[in-house]
């Protein structure tokens, strides 16, 4: 079976390679809604080829393009949901400004470009292990219920995804695999096994104008308020709980002259422990109320994902790709990851694996420097195939138990 799964996936490695490019192509950042729609549309056509009926589906959140979702029944039963996304961080101007693009440099093993690891890089790789398991797994591939789920708004950790998923799954996975980008190290292929959860808070500060020189005692400033309450925010960072607190963005006054009426403060709020997270927030929220120098403080908190925070279940199905992995003489090893993704929303479903798709680095990266300090997003083509034959041969194993 391996060596039949490495022929395919080297014979089929030059049209995947053409298929990212065509999606690398086109601006899909998710505010615009036309290049989100295109990306669909891209996609359905390559799986079309693959037995794949296509269903595109308005995303709730204004200004942004269809998710779609692409499903062969194969013998019914609950579904193997392969997740990609659609959009980018890129607006189209950041691309032309940087010229970035898809740049392939076979010299340095690696392609540059937006979205080339996340992650259209991921729906390429989906693409690549469907049509390996078709060559070398067909009655695996035909019995099989596939959905390939790719969200339109991924980049703004949007919840409508996984709600509209979650009804075309009927509420339930055999697994859900999730194709954002695998690192590897001289550990081994990272797989995802639990990701953090996120809150993120608004702290506004209502003060009273004043002359600065003449009136300055009559004044309330706003910023001393948000200058007292920030410390006591940021000490809610904590490494024996696992969480973080970044305070991201401060404004307020307009000159110097005046004392600030107003200021606001945004921030947020990661852990792995929802528990620890909840006690976070519980504290956020208590600052509402009076400044001790008089202003009012009004906290909001203005999102929030649940945590992925790993399973039994999951745990199981790692041991699959751990499996997979020594058989190709590699390493599997299960990894946290503190930011967020499409798990976070869909682990409820069934069993839950992350950073199923290729190698590559730098995301949401445009720039490049001279002497190299910055370089842009790439994806590392040659692994495509380590990645899709590990993924085959972990669901073979995975869907001959199952059956």
């Amino acid at each position: 079976m391996l060596q039949s799964l490495l022929a395919s996936a080297q014979q089929h490695q030059p049209a995947t390679m053409d298929f990212l490019k065509r999606l690398v192509g086109v601006n899909s950042f998710t505010a615009q809604p036309s290049g989100v729609a295109a990306v669909a549309g891209l996609t359905a056509d390559a799986f079309a080829q693959l037995g794949f009926a296509a269903e595109l589906v308005p995303c709730s959140d204004p200004g942004t393009g269809p998710h779609v979702f692409l499903t062969r029944r194969g013998a019914g039963g609950d579904p193997i949901v392969l997740v990609t996304h659609s959009d980018t961080v890129f607006p189209p101007e950041e691309e032309q400004r940087n010229d970035f693009k898809w740049d392939e440099r076979p010299g340095e093993g690696r392609i540059y470009g937006p979205g080339t690891v996340d992650n259209k890089g991921g729906t390429a790789l989906i693409w690549l292990l469907l049509h390996i398991l078709r060559d070398c797994a067909p009655e695996v591939f035909a019995q099989t219920h596939w959905i390939v789920a790719a969200n339109a708004a991924e980049e703004v950790t949007s919840d409508d995804f996984g709600h509209v998923t979650t009804q075309r799954c009927g509420g339930k996975a055999r697994a859900v695999l999730v194709f954002e980008g695998g690192p590897v190290d001289e550990r081994g292929w990272h797989i995802v096994t639990s990701r953090k959860g996120r809150s993120t808070w608004r702290l506004a500060a209502e003060g009273k104008a004043a002359h600065a020189g003449s009136k300055h005692h009559e004044g309330i400033n706003a910023i001393d308020a948000l200058a007292l309450a920030l410390p006591g925010i940021a000490a809610w960072t904590c490494a024996a709980e696992d969480r973080t607190v970044n305070i991201g963005m401060i404004q307020g006054g307009t000159v110097v002259n005046r004392v600030p009426h107003e200021a606001v403060a945004e921030w947020e709020c990661r852990a792995t422990d929802p528990a620890a997270l909840q006690r976070a927030d519980e504290y956020f929220a208590s600052l509402t109320g009076s400044a001790p120098n008089g202003a009012r403080l009004t906290a909001m908190r203005t999102g929030h994902t649940a945590a992925w925070p790993g399973s039994g279940e999951s745990a199981a199905i790692f041991r699959l790709w751990y499996e997979a992995a020594a058989a190709m003489s590699l390493a599997a090893v299960p990894v946290p990851r503190g930011g967020l993704s499409d798990a976070n929303h869909l682990w409820h479903l069934g069993p839950t694996l992350d950073g199923l798709g290729p190698f590559g680095a730098n995301a949401h990266c445009s720039e490049r420097a001279a002497d190299g300090s910055k370089l842009p997003e790439y994806v590392e083509p040659g692994s495509f195939v380590t990645k899709a034959v590990m993924n085959a041969l972990a669901l073979v194993k995975l869907l001959s138990q199952a059956s």
